[in-house]
């Protein structure tokens, strides 16, 4: 037992060096994990041998997962999610699975085997598109929107493929008709649909506000409610994952669903750890080499027609080549779903364990690749844009269609390009001071929620030259950039300068970093707004300090 707390010690430290590494070189972390899986397998150091813990505390990992899924599926986003998320989401699942299936049938796979690794090459992982959009502060831009929008569509499928292909158990075994397993197949979904049904509707809520009462005592609920249904999804003849999908699904329409979903991140976190080391443990490279030319090809379909159909939808759908180009980045690789939607598969007895080595190294690549894709993902746009003319319509009257002229006939006095934060109360700040302004962004919620403030705003892709060129340019003294990202800053300039826009440009600075590479840009006022809020501060304190002193003075003064 001793030993056993040693390797787990171990393992936790090695995994926070790797993993600060990766952080370093901007990876994700499920890569440092798998990394450190291989290294203290038995294909490398052999350091581990506390095989059956790992696989414990990686199968509660996985449980605990799909069971923050299931909770963070609210009916209410899924029925706002727009055509467009619903078209491309599955668009790109039905091209990803017929092409994908055929190439890996021609690569000398039998037809189960390509039917799971095709089906797990359509996953992309919201994890990780969240997190890097995130950074980029790029979650609430259109292109961002549209790419959770089918992210949302893709666990969905995830869910609905692990319930169908757990439910199709004698495909592994004996022979048994299509008519009997498709009637069986209903029979344990209907059952557990109708289960579910009267279990949300009249016990948990009542259980749950019971338990409310006390947070920790809610959260080993949620995890044994998560386990359990994870149990009983086994016992039906469906899988772990399934169960425990639907254990959070049941809960997702509490009023408590955040606060049980905030507790549960760190603890799914911990706990995955466990699934990508133990799978990194598994790889066996004697037969893995075998691999790599299969992964490489399949690599390379998933980093470029993955996107390119995204790109294909959405422009016959109306949009921007830059807002399709963003958008299908961020379907350039395959999730840790794809990984155990492939090992739930083995554990099936429908597959064998070569497809996970190969599902594997095809995350690893992609993963690794179009993490920096989606980093660069401006300056590749650049690079780019003239062999991208052909996935955008002459008209691409969706985006057109929110990029309603600006209702003032007088030219506005300050352009605000971005209303975030900074942006949004710098520009009502200038209004408010009887200046005209107009403020553009590339989110349509936040360009609503402005004109409602009475804010003069206008929704628009501030990168782009011909969106540049139907702003009311000519004339217009200042124009204010509080764009996050230095890219975003220069491909502005640069469509500014195809429009000969000659007034004064100042932008904000968040980062010590961005001032020089900002300075090279050219001629321009720099904006930093966390100093100049710490002059005012500072100034403001000392006044205060001052003016106290001399009352202080003064009533001393008076009493004497």
């Amino acid at each position: 037992m001793n030993s056993v707390y040693h390797e787990f010690a171990l393992l936790l430290l090695l995994s926070a060096v790797v993993g600060a590494i990766a952080v370093r070189l901007r990876q994700p972390l499920l890569m440092a994990y798998i990394i450190v899986g291989i290294l203290v397998g038995p294909s490398v150091f052999g350091w581990v041998g506390a095989h059956d813990q790992i696989d414990l505390l990686a199968q509660i990992g996985i449980t605990v997962l799909l069971f923050v899924v299931g909770l963070k599926l609210d009916l209410r986003h899924v029925r706002q999610i727009g055509p467009v998320a619903l078209a491309t989401g599955l668009g790109q699942l039905g091209f990803t699975i017929l092409f994908g299936f055929f190439i890996i049938l021609a690569l000398g796979r039998g037809w189960l085997e390509a039917l799971y690794v095709a089906v797990a090459l359509t996953f992309s992982s919201t994890i990780i598109i969240v997190k890097l959009l995130s950074d980029k502060r790029e979650l609430e831009s259109l292109h961002g929107r549209i790419a959770v929008g089918f992210l949302i569509v893709q666990d969905l499928a995830v869910v609905i493929a692990m319930m169908v292909m757990s439910g199709l158990g004698g495909i592994g075994g004996e022979a048994v008709s299509g008519s009997t397993l498709a009637l069986s197949l209903l029979a344990r979904l209907g059952g557990a649909a109708l289960l579910l049904y009267l279990l949300m509707r009249f016990v948990l809520p009542r259980v749950v506000d019971t338990l409310a009462r006390s947070q920790e005592l809610l959260l080993i609920f949620a995890i044994a409610w998560g386990t359990a249904l994870a149990a009983l999804g086994e016992y039906a003849g469906f899988s772990k994952e399934a169960g425990a999908f639907i254990a959070g699904f049941s809960l997702a329409s509490t009023a408590y669903r955040e606060a049980i979903s905030a507790r549960m991140a760190s603890i799914r976190d911990f706990l995955l750890l466990f699934f990508f080391i133990d799978l990194g443990a598994k790889l066996d490279f004697s037969t893995l080499g075998a691999e790599v030319g299969t992964a490489i090809a399949l690599s390379f379909f998933v980093l470029i027609g993955n996107p390119l159909i995204v790109m294909a939808i959405m422009g016959y759908m109306g949009y921007r080549k830059r807002t399709s180009f963003l958008a299908g980045l961020t379907v350039a690789q395959i999730s840790e779903f794809s990984i155990i939607f492939v090992a739930m598969g083995i554990s099936l007895g429908h597959i064998g364990a070569g497809a996970l080595g190969l599902t594997t190294l095809v995350g690893l690549i992609t993963i690794a690749l179009s993490s920096y894709m989606i980093l660069y993902s401006h300056r590749l746009y650049g690079w780019l844009v003239p062999w991208l003319g052909i996935f955008e319509r002459s008209t691409p009257f969706r985006e057109l269609a929110v990029e309603s002229a600006p209702s003032q006939t007088q030219r506005p006095d300050v352009l605000v390009f971005g209303l975030g934060r900074y942006g949004s109360r710098l520009a009502l700040k200038l209004q408010a001071q009887g200046m005209r302004v107009l403020g553009v962004d590339f989110d349509p919620e936040v360009v609503k929620e402005q004109q409602r403030s009475g804010l003069d705003a206008r929704f628009g892709d501030c990168e782009a030259p011909d969106f540049i060129e139907s702003l009311p340019l000519a004339g217009v003294p200042w124009l204010v950039s509080s764009l996050p990202e230095v890219e975003a800053n220069r491909a502005l300039l640069h469509a500014l300068a195809e429009n000969h826009y000659r007034g004064h440009l100042a932008v904000v600075a968040r980062h010590e970093s961005d001032v020089e590479a900002l300075s090279a840009l050219g001629p321009l006022e720099l904006i930093m707004p966390f100093h100049q809020a710490a002059d005012f501060a500072a100034l403001d304190i000392a006044a205060r300090i001052a003016a106290a002193e001399v009352n202080q003075a003064t009533q001393a003064k008076e009493s004497s």
